[in-house]
């Protein structure tokens, strides 16, 4: 076989490193490291440090060391241009698919140790967008707005070839968002980090298992191909999984399909195509109820069993049934009906004679203490979350002559979810979204600078299918000791088709034209400039034959609109040290966690508007192995009456985030990242008060909380201050660093920590969880084509819990975390 002489680039690696090294690693991955000597492998493995060598356009081969987790890319995740993040004037962050490989990430839990500014609140126990900031975060698919997913099903970390994290609203070249961030899924593709074709096929096979039944297949190949004379590139993945759950009634089981086509059908056209199923098949976990501060600090649990209001002997209890007993439900707003009471916004009238003489309902027998297993959770045997999630694209580029580009970009994105819980909540979604984007890129370098445009118009459609049933939801019937039985198992909307608190169909289109420049200058300022108009179409329509209530408008038809505008600056000084400001604001459409917009939004108003104002510091040195950036930020929404409580609330967040990234060698790469984070509700410091369920230990006038626990007392939370509004769950501070450290023969180690503030899990601040400091740990071993991985999970076997949905629940339920875990794979690479 000829080998060919080829240059070499070293990005984050020893610059000593020779021709004949390159040549090596190319032979290596083009053959099969099967066929490399010994000593020739040992050389490759000390130069790469367990890091790809790709081919980039034929004559050059960039060994990318330090897992490509150095900014040192461009990332036009962000606003659209080709900077990297150094220089990109916000606060961002990007995973490498080789990180998620070498630290064993399964999940968007885990990127808060790479990533400041991402810790996030349980939503049911599902992990499906971020919390950034402190808020419900956006996810994006190649750029591109995907539907909200607050909890309807992972996200598929390992199908993704990067992961970008923007802080703070997306540029307006990519449409309305929320004001807190977004997460950027870069799924695998066949294309290298330079942009160029593969140069040969590759692939890979692995098995993962772990504790509880975790079992998990997949598979890719990637490679180039000719079709009709033209250059095309593929890349298809597959995944299967089978696994238990340390929690009981508890599985996952799911398949994800993903490929990506790049056809090269001339010199300067370009078709880029593909997408992404998941069928995903497990449960919402609701966490433990009858929550005390006691329960968090030893596991002391209240026992007992409702009262039976199953009149009908079918094992379930209906609307009907509970309003037979108590007529408008169990969810009791005491103040109003407790004897001997006055008004009072928060919980202080109710009292033991308030239950035992107005309502005896709610009183359980059989009661007692107990010890409670973090295992036991609200999820039942019947309880299922299921959801298909259908993503596709159809991208064409044109390069033209003098550096002009004329994109067009097609997406889908389809949700097919059903979700019950017998406690009383259900949910269905079959929602899907299409939207076109053009592009119109343009660029000019002179001796003063390199100034780049882009103008887009775009158009995006939405429609809704949706249904939920929460008007009777009780998590405290249920003993979890003994699990659910026909006193607290509840017929729901999705069983009957019957009895929806929201059952609404509809649609919006959104108008938009965008347009961002950037001016480069060459003594070292760069500007950036955008802005975006939108104009939205909606309608909706109530089924109110099958829901609980009858609505006060039945169906509506109506326009919003809504300006964006951002604004940064940068200067390049001295020395690698870039300072930035930015400011922008964005508009966006508020929907519900299936797309919806309700009749009575489109007849007022359904579009807000949110503020960012960061300012910053970043650089990089020592030939591009270190990297650092410090922000400091402050965002709002500048109208806060119109809101949805569960993905998109109006709040008020200040911060900062620090971050730094160093390979100190060819085998050693470490990071750390610091954030401080203070979330105002602003709609509850408006109003000084904020709805909630109320909690055990919000009842300061019961001495005895079995006899509320059939039902649920409800009121207002009063919000006298902006210490009393501040988002609980969301640590102040959080303190994060990872390291892994690569051997010359193939075996390396890597850990994480995590170090979390103690939160109060409520908007009432009753109940304090702990704080927690959380260790991963990792080992892998690469000997000829097969890789072989150990992961420890919460290694130090820590105790800690998680807030969830906390403005509603957080002093009812909380999630209790899983304790130490292992998982192990074996992948072959071919």
């Amino acid at each position: 076989m000829t080998m060919l002489a080829r240059s070499v680039s070293i990005v984050g690696n020893d610059p000593k490193s020779t021709r004949r090294t390159g040549a090596a690693l190319l032979l290596s991955l083009l053959c099969g490291t099967a066929l490399a000597a010994p000593a020739q492998a040992q050389e490759i493995a000390a130069t790469a440090t367990s890091a790809e060598a790709e081919p980039q356009d034929g004559n050059e081969i960039v060994v990318t060391g330090s897992l490509n987790a150095l900014p040192v890319k461009d990332v036009g995740s962000v606003f659209g241009f080709d900077k990297t993040l150094v220089e990109t004037p916000r606060s961002a962050s990007t995973i490498s698919d080789e990180q998620i490989e070498r630290f064993g990430i399964t999940d968007i839990y885990d990127l808060v140790a790479q990533s400041p500014g991402t810790f996030t609140n349980s939503f049911f126990g599902v992990g499906g967008a971020l919390d950034i900031r402190g808020t419900p975060g956006e996810t994006y698919f190649r750029g591109v707005r995907r539907l909200d997913n607050a909890g309807n099903y992972p996200t598929p970390i390992a199908a993704a070839d990067r992961i970008d994290i923007v802080r703070g609203p997306a540029s307006p070249i990519y449409g309305p968002s929320k004001t807190g961030g977004y997460l950027n899924f870069v799924p695998k593709s066949a294309r290298v980090a330079g942009g160029a074709l593969l140069g040969a096929p590759r692939g890979e096979v692995s098995y993962t298992g772990g504790s509880w039944d975790r079992n998990n297949l997949r598979a890719e190949v990637r490679g180039p191909a000719r079709i009709l004379g033209a250059d095309l590139g593929y890349s298809l993945y597959a995944e299967i999984e089978d696994s238990g759950s340390y929690y009981r009634n508890m599985s996952t089981k799911q398949t994800i399909l993903q490929g990506s086509f790049d056809h090269q059908l001339t010199d300067r056209i370009r078709i880029e195509f593909g997408g992404q199923y998941q069928n995903f098949k497990g449960q919402q976990n609701g966490g433990w109820n009858r929550l005390t501060q006691q329960l968090v600090d030893d596991g002391t649990y209240i026992t007992g069993t409702a009262k039976p209001l199953d009149t009908s002997g079918d094992g379930q209890i209906s609307q009907g049934e509970i309003n037979a007993s108590i007529p408008g439900g169990l969810s009791v707003f005491g103040n109003f009906t407790c004897p001997n009471s006055s008004f009072s916004p928060f919980a202080s009238g109710f009292t033991d004679a308030c239950f035992t003489q107005t309502y005896p309902q709610l009183n359980l027998v059989n009661t007692g203490t107990t010890k409670l297993s973090r295992r036991d959770v609200l999820t039942g045997v019947n309880d299922k979350l299921t959801n298909k999630q259908t993503t596709l694209y159809y991208d064409v580029t044109y390069d033209g002559a003098d550096n002009l580009t004329v994109k067009n970009q097609l997406f889908f994105d389809n949700t097919q979810n059903i979700n019950n819980n017998d406690y009383g909540f259900s949910q269905r979604v079959k929602s899907y979204v299409i939207e076109d984007k053009i592009v119109v890129a343009k660029s000019i370098e002179t001796s003063v600078g390199k100034f780049s445009a882009q103008v887009s118009p775009s158009i995006r459609y939405v429609n809704f299918d949706y249904g939920d049933d929460f008007d009777f939801e009780y998590f405290h019937r249920v003993d979890l000791t003994q699990g659910y039985t026909p006193t607290s198992n509840r017929l729901l909307a999705n069983e009957c088709n019957c009895g929806y608190t929201d059952r609404v169909f509809g649609h919006t289109t959104d108008y938009g034209i965008a347009g961002l420049f950037d001016l480069d200058f060459t003594f070292g300022l760069d500007l950036l400039l955008g802005g975006r108009y939108d104009k939205v179409d909606a309608s909706s329509r109530y089924d109110a034959a099958v829901m609980d209530r009858v609505p006060t408008l039945n169906s509506a038809k109506g326009s919003d609109d809504g300006w964006s505008w951002t604004a940064s600056a940068s200067y390049k000084l001295p020395f690698g040290i870039i300072p930035y400001a930015t400011a922008s604001q964005q508009s966006t459409i508020v929907v519900g966690q299936g797309a919806e917009v309700l009749p009575e939004a489109v007849a007022s108003a359904f579009m807000s508007t949110s503020r960012l104002y960061e300012g910053g510091v970043k650089g990089s040195w020592l030939n591009d192995t270190l990297y650092a950036a410090l922000s400091v930020y402050k965002q709002n929404r500048t109208d806060f009456n119109i809101q949805s409580i569960t993905v998109n609330q109006a709040v008020e967040t200040k911060g900062v985030e620090a971050e730094t990234r160093w390979a100190v060698d060819r085998h050693l790469l470490i990071t750390a990242a610091y954030t401080h984070t203070e979330v105002v509700n602003l709609t509850g410091l408006e109003n000084g008060s904020l709805f909630s369920f109320f909690g055990i230990d919000d009842l300061v006038n019961v001495t005895n909380p079995t006899l509320h626990l059939g039902g649920q007392p409800i009121g207002l939370v009063p919000i006298n201050s902006r210490s009393d509004a501040r988002r609980a769950g969301i640590p102040a501070n959080l303190y994060s660093a990872t390291a892994t450290y690569g051997f010359d023969n193939g075996l390396s180690f890597s850990g994480s920590l995590v170090k979390v503030d103690s939160v109060f899990s409520g908007q009432s601040q009753a109940v304090r969880l702990p704080g927690y400091t959380l260790l991963d740990l990792s080992s892998s071993y690469q000997t000829g084509p097969w890789l072989f991985r150990g992961v420890v999970k919460n290694a130090t076997n820590a105790r800690y819990f998680r807030a969830n949905f906390t403005e509603l629940f957080g002093s009812t339920i909380v999630l209790p975390e899983r304790p130490r875990s292992f998982l192990a794979s074996a992948v072959y690479k071919f």
